[in-house]
Parts: structure tokens; sequence; C-alpha cells
């Protein structure tokens, strides 16, 4: 059912666009403690390439990438491009077994990480032995490179179908799924987010989202590549970095994700804050009043859009268009549909709230009718790739609808996931966890909407009857789960000794969704940022909590 890489329409490659800075001294990547030009990130990227030839056997050879936002990472990313390698970016929030499946199965032949990645994969059964795992911080993987006669050049096989990234992405079932996406489509993404998000040989790119994902590869990293702008790299984000990062690279641009921006905005607002080169950033989930207050707090202006790793250009920019909505369809393809049927939905009626008054018939799922070509498939999951490819259609798996004045907005997720941070989280697995308490009789968890932006995780619980929320002791049981990520950690659960079920005795996940944190049971919630820490909320707790989303503007999403 999925358009095969070698169909695909793209014309250039990632290599092209690397191998045109070769004699390019400009900046091409920064960190606090070093620059290197263009030309030295291309010879840099040039002995990883050798390094990855050298340790080439049989294919397809996957290179599993395990490090934060560090040169080493950039530096594969351009060997990988021309060696014809595959760069598979490994989730450091993922654990245990979950871990482990999503590296065994995609079959990397050569680990590149260092003694903390290490550490996360000691014990597990990755598929790939020890010996071919590149520590970068071990002082013999830095001998190992002075050794190699490196020249820039790419791998004559190379093609715009040459497959570059698998990019990890949580199904509806929990399974793993990595999503292809070729030297052609990755160069075509950088010219084109390039363009979309005013990106120049002048900008310096602030990557501060981890480049494991598809958010800092394909709107930041791929299109400083292709103009030339310099990225300036932190680990990871930090809201009290994020300023004086900003200030000490001299970034004009940034990406974000999920409540990046609401961590930044709850920072102690300074009178300077406006003093830096910022002009603009790209990102997924700030609210509209977050994206106001960004502006004139920082000077920046933000851009909110719609993507994923599997698909892009479904959405076209309007910055006359409402602050909620995406912007208008791309093409006349792209449009809502009713998952049942395939007709189109209606437009949606709205309220002056910006609230849908006919949602069951206007609210659907985000189809691109002329999709089917540029989608180039999940690695080995053909039921996957049946799913997203349809009657010719590319179908998102995500709901959205069009108002009246034909400008498009997202409205979910379909399936079980919890969208966190700009990440999918699989709620079954944070299920299989709880159900794993010895008095925990069963457990349900979904997405309830978050103040700001996203969502965040809830867990209903049955518990026996002579059974109290604290005898669970749940912050130390779920810091014992290897395998829980962290951002799988419920912030609100709720208790009950009978949780609703259907006939055949299945919990009504959908029942208890709806109601949310305001259901009748008694309900925990883990307040802040550190460690886990639940009190039982009160019914002042809950109203100041339906302030938080009236001050944010999103009582609509309220359950």
């Amino acid at each position: 059912m999925t358009t095969p890489l070698s169909a695909s329409p793209y014309t250039e490659t990632v290599a092209d666009l690397l191998l045109a800075h070769t004699d390019d001294e400009r900046p091409g990547l920064r960190t606090r403690e070093q620059v290197w030009s263009w030309a030295q990130v291309v010879h840099e990227s040039a002995v990883r390439a050798a390094l990855a030839r050298e340790l080439r056997t049989e294919d397809p050879f996957h290179v599993g990438i395990l490090l934060e936002n560090v040169p080493e990472f950039i530096f594969w990313l351009g060997g990988a491009a021309l060696a014809g390698a595959s760069v598979v970016g490994i989730n450091s929030t993922r654990r245990g077994e979950y871990l482990e499946a999503e590296v065994r199965h995609t079959d990397c032949k050569v680990i590149v990480t260092d003694r903390a990645g290490l550490a996360l994969l000691d014990g597990l059964d990755v598929g790939v032995p020890r010996e071919r795992f590149l520590l970068v911080d071990d002082p013999a993987y830095a001998e190992r490179l002075a050794g190699l006669d490196a020249q820039p050049v790419r791998d004559p096989g190379i093609t715009p179908q040459t497959q570059m990234l698998l990019l990890f992405t949580s199904g509806t079932t929990g399974a793993s799924k990595a999503a292809r996406c070729s030297q052609g489509r990755l160069a075509w993404l950088g010219r084109t987010n390039a363009a979309k998000y005013d990106i120049d040989r002048d900008d310096v790119s602030y990557c501060c989202m981890p480049l494991f994902h598809g958010n800092a590869l394909m709107a930041l990293w791929a299109p400083s590549l292709a103009v030339g702008a310099c990225v300036a790299l932190t680990p990871k984000f930090s809201a009290s970095r994020f300023l004086p990062d900003v200030r000490d690279h001299g970034a004009t641009y940034f990406t974000y994700v999920g409540k990046a921006i609401s961590y930044v905005l709850a920072t102690p607002e300074q009178p300077d804050d406006a003093d830096n080169r910022l002009t603009h950033g790209f990102g997924t989930e700030a609210s509209p009043e977050d994206q106001a207050e960004f502006k004139r707090r920082f000077g920046a202006k933000l851009y909110e859009g719609y993507g994923s790793s599997e698909g892009a250009g479904l959405v076209r920019l309007d910055p006359e268009g409402p602050v909620a909505a995406l912007g208008r369809p791309a093409h006349d393809g792209v449009c809502i549909v009713d998952p049942e049927t395939g007709e189109g939905c209606p437009p949606a009626r709205q309220d002056r709230y910006g609230r849908v008054l006919n949602a069951e018939e206007a609210i659907g799922e985000l189809v691109n009718k002329a999709g089917a070509a540029t989608f180039e498939g999940y690695w080995k999951n053909p039921a996957a790739d049946a799913e997203r490819v349809r009657h010719g259609w590319y179908w998102t798996g995500d709901l959205g609808y069009v108002d009246e004045q034909g400008y498009l907005y997202f409205a979910g997720r379909s399936g079980d996931w919890i969208r966190v941070d700009g990440e999918n989280i699989s709620a079954l697995l944070t299920e299989r966890v709880l159900r794993r308490h010895p008095q925990v009789l069963a457990a349900g968890v979904f997405a309830v909407p978050d103040p700001r932006s996203g969502d965040q995780v809830m867990a209903a619980l049955e518990l026996p009857e002579d059974t109290a929320f604290d005898d669970l002791d749940l912050p130390a049981f779920l810091a014992e789960q290897a395998d829980l990520g962290t951002k799988g950690v419920p912030r609100f659960v709720r208790v009950s000794t009978a949780l609703p079920t259907t006939g055949s005795g299945k919990l009504r996940k959908k029942e208890m969704q709806a109601e949310g944190w305001r259901t009748a049971d008694p309900v925990y919630r883990w307040a802040g940022r550190g460690e886990p820490v639940y009190a039982l909320m009160t019914d002042a707790d809950k109203t100041a909590l339906r302030a938080e989303f009236a001050a944010a503007g999103r009582l609509r999403f309220l359950p």
C-alpha cells in the first residue's frame, strides 16, 4: 500500500546540500565552547562517513544515535548523508523493554553514544554487540577518528531515494513505529521550511529541542543546512538557560514543541527580556495567549504549524487568520473527512469563544488525497503503512475541522495517543506499568488537556475497598519501573473501588476521559516539575485549575 522510496518524487539529496558548503568559511555550528565553520562541519562529517564505511557490513546500514544535542550528533547526520547510511535517533526518554524493542526493531548495526547512553542501554538486548558501540567520550574514539583519511565526497550510489532517517513515533497500540525519511524528502523539507519560516544564511538557529525528534531535524537542522544558517546547540532544553543561550549565541530563530514556551514564560520576567536578537520561532502547541505573551516579552514572533515525521506540506500559513488556526489547507487535496464514510465534513460553526457548535459533524480526520505518493512508510510495519494509505489517500490519524472562512484547526489525535511536550506517549504502556502494582485491580490511562497546551496524562485506578491511595506509595513504585519513560508518569490519578465498565467488563475510558479530573471520585494531582508528589484535589483546587484554563483561553478544551 505504501509508495516505495524508489518511486519518490524528490530530486535533491542531503549529501548535496552538505557538500555545497565544502569551502564555506562562515559559521556553521556553535556551542558555548566552540565554533565550527561550515567547511569544518563538512570535514568532520566526512571523517564520520569514512568511519561509517569502515564499519559497514550487511544492509540495512542503520546507525543508532543516543546522544544529547552535542556536535557529534550533527557530524554523524552529515556523515550518514555522505556514506548513504540511515540515522536512527534513539529517544532518551524511553526506558527498559520499550527502549529495547524500539532499537531492535530498527536493525541498528552501530550505536553512537556516550557513557550516559551506555548506562541507559545496560542490560538491554538491542541487537548490537558491544564492540560495535562507539563511545564519543572515550579517548579511543578520538584516536580512531584521527587515523582516518576523509575526503568530502558522497558515495556514488546515493540518490534522493536513499533512506536518511528512521524517526520513532508511537502508534495507537503502543507498538513502536519508525517513520522513514529519504534524503530527497529531508532536502525538500529543508528548502521548503527555510522559505516558509523565513530562515536565511544570516540566521543563527538555536536548537534546544532533541535531535532525535522530527521538529529539530526537519524544521531547524535541514533548513539551516539548505541555506547555510549557523546551528547553535544546547545539550537539552532548559527554560532557565533559554534566554542566556539566545543572547550568548546571538540566536535569531528556534523551534519548540509542547509546553516549552509555557516553561520559558514561567521564568521570572526581567525588564531587559527583549534585549536579544531573536526574531522568530516555529513549533506546535503554544496557545494563542502564550504566542502573544512571548512576542510582548521577548520580541519574537512564533509560527504555529502542523507537521509529522511521516508527512508535511499540508498547511499553508496565513498570518491574517485566527490565532487558533493552523492556517489554510495547502491545496485542494487537503481536507477533513468522516473516517467512516470518506465523505467531506461540513464547515465548523463557532461561537464567539471559538467553540465548535456542530462538532459531531464538523470534526473528522485530516486527509491528504494527493499525499500517498510522498508518504515513505514505516520500517517493517506493513499494517501501519496500510493504515496510513487507504483508497489512494494519506490519512494522518489526526482530527481537525475547517471553519466557514476556510481556516484549518487541529482537534486532537485518534487512538491512544497522549501528546506530552510534543511527543506521542502510549497510554497502553502506562496502563501496563500501573497494572503491575499488586494493589491495583484495574487501570485506564487517557489524555486530559493541559492548561497551556497539548495534553497531560491521567490514570484511573480501581483499588480494593480496604486500600487507600497512600497505601500504594505510587511515586516510589513508578520510580522503580525501568520501562516507564519520564513523560509517561500520570499527572492526575483518579481512585475508585468500581470504575465504569462495559457489559463485557472493559473500562469505559471515553467516559472517564470526558469527566477528567471533575469526577466525583477522589483525584490526586502531581503539580510542579520535580519528583512526583501527589496531593488530593479539593473543590478549591479544581476551581483554581479551571481558572488556569480560562486565563490561557483554553476553556473549550476542558473535559
